[in-house]
């Protein structure tokens, strides 16, 4: 695995224990289809599925983390969305939304980590 890959692992793993800390219950992580894509977490939020995308960022680079979901990668999350919801039985009761997880690392302290909900 490359430094890039490395870090997005990081990441991944900081979102994922934040979504928990908020209560969410993670179903599944780095679930893909096929060649089209990847979801980077799914998580159960009460009766809704969350579909999350996460972004971990160097601090000091050239974009924050929550710039880089453009209205193309929203349209592929929620491509992405509807077939993970289409393999699983359907959409739940509460819906499937989908949320960004930006993680952003400092050069020193722990990460700093901001959810939005619902952005796609």
């Amino acid at each position: 695995m490359n430094a890039r890959g490395a870090l997005g692992r990081y990441g991944e793993g900081v979102a994922a224990r934040t979504l928990q800390d908020a209560g969410l219950a993670i179903l599944e992580r780095n679930w893909r289809w096929g060649r089209r894509g990847e979801i980077d977490i799914v998580a159960a939020d009460g009766d809704a599925v969350v579909v999350c995308e996460v972004k971990t960022r160097r601090e000091g680079g050239h974009q924050h983390p929550m710039a880089a979901v453009t209205p193309a990668k929203a349209a592929k999350l929620r491509s992405l969305a509807e077939r993970w919801a289409a393999e699983h039985g359907g959409a739940p009761p509460g819906g499937v939304r989908i949320d960004l997880v930006g993680v952003l690392l400092p050069a020193r302290g722990a990460p700093r980590v901001e959810h939005v909900r619902g952005v796609a």
